[in-house]
């Protein structure tokens, strides 16, 4: 027993360290690349170039990593012996070179993927059972996701929650949080890294009336989650009848630049970060919502790289904004409530999500979040946006 205790803690303080390093890293990176673009929003018309280098270079190398977090998702359910290396560098650069150019992308996606490749390298040394493999996998998980949004208590559930099988194995646990913790603090204190501060500077009485307003709200989340999930798979489909791969990142690249260009829309690419603080602030337009789910649907189905989850977060913090104008609630809880709960519905996490509303806002608001995380759940529908994730069960909503 304390054998297997030290092997653990001795493990799950490699995979945090090395996930929360790359973390920093690409976090500084992306930052860097985020100045760079808005400083030379003509660089928006390389978009193109950029997507047929991005879609060549995972033609040409990155035969068996095209399926990102959904390879890692099967190798958890199924445990191969081991994610290849090349999964790491190559959804870096690819993140990194579509966030330069302009594309509507994210950044949980590429941490995930490094944090679970270099995890799974960790067990190349060893002979491991399946058991110990599909772990190490999940430890990479839990400190990817920790270290990026700086979320160690959601990113420890979030690695268990979202292979939603009916069992979490106990096994599991203990090295899925000292994991996420070590990422964290890697990342934060060792580093330096700072993460975005969102605030909600007023939180309701919690009255009957008042939780019950959430009901709606949270009905509005899930919506806007299916919405999002059947966006990404159209476009995906769509564009996967394009027989070269190269070929499809180009032409979205072209559609992308071309909206982009010809609306303004300037405020929507990339992570979209300055938005997102601006919905806890003061009223936006009503359709921010929407065009964010469409310019992200359209760079990643077409093959871009990055990650959904912060243009989720943009998808639910501006259609929260939104209905401030309808529901008796003040602007910046709809906002937070709506921040986490169209991330719950997309990916079938609310106890995650919960948690990470409650790191980043404040205990005081956990019922409202925990309400509209559990709603927007139900409301999503039994899709996602992994399709390679297995419910397990069946929700209540088809």
């Amino acid at each position: 027993m304390l054998k297997n205790l030290l092997f653990w803690v001795a493990i799950g303080a490699g995979i945090g360290t090395l996930s929360g390093s790359a973390s920093a890293l690409f976090l500084l990176s992306l930052d860097w690349v985020g100045q760079v673009r808005d400083a030379h929003l003509w660089l928006l018309a390389g978009l193109p170039l950029a997507g047929f280098t991005i879609g060549y270079g995972y033609h040409r190398y990155g035969s068996g990593v095209e399926k990102g977090n959904n390879l890692i998702l099967e190798g958890i359910y199924t445990p191969q012996p081991t994610l290849p290396l090349r999964m790491a560098p190559l959804v870096l650069f690819g993140t990194l070179i579509t966030h330069l150019f302009g594309g509507s992308a994210g950044r949980e996606g590429t941490a995930v993927q490094m944090g679970a490749s270099l995890a799974a390298q960790l067990g190349k040394r060893w002979t491991l059972d399946a058991a110990t493999v599909r772990i190490l996998l999940i430890c990479g998980v839990a400190g990817g996701f920790a270290s990026v949004f700086g979320t160690p208590l959601a990113g420890a559930v979030f690695s268990l929650e979202w292979l939603l099988r009916r069992k979490v194995d106990p096994n599991s646990i203990f090295p899925a949080f000292w994991s996420a913790f070590t990422a964290y603090w890697v990342c934060d204190w060792v580093w330096g890294i700072e993460h975005t501060a969102y605030l909600i500077p007023e939180v309701a009485p919690h009255t009957l009336i008042n939780l019950a307003w959430m009901i709606p709200a949270g009905i509005a989340f899930g919506l806007a989650a299916r919405l999002f999930i059947e966006t990404g798979y159209l476009v995906t489909n769509v564009f996967n009848r394009i027989s070269y791969p190269p070929l499809r990142p180009l032409i979205g690249g072209i559609l992308v630049a071309g909206i982009v260009y010809l609306t303004g829309a300037y405020t929507y690419v990339g992570l979209g970060i300055p938005r997102i603080v601006e919905a806890f602030e003061t009223p936006l337009p009503w359709y921010d919502f929407l065009v964010k789910t469409g310019l992200t649907g359209l760079t990643l189905g077409s093959g871009f790289k990055g990650g959904e989850v912060t243009p989720l977060f943009f998808t639910g913090a501006t259609l929260g904004n939104a209905l401030a104008a309808y529901i008796p609630l003040p602007l910046a809880l709809l906002a937070g409530c709506g921040f986490v709960g169209v991330f719950a519905g997309a990916t079938n996490t609310p106890l995650a999500c919960t948690l990470m509303g409650m790191e980043l806002f404040g205990l005081e608001a956990g019922i409202y979040l925990g309400i509209a995380c559990l709603v927007a759940f139900i409301f999503s529908g039994k899709g996602s946006i992994y399709n390679s994730q297995d419910l397990g069960w069946k929700k209540f909503l088809p």
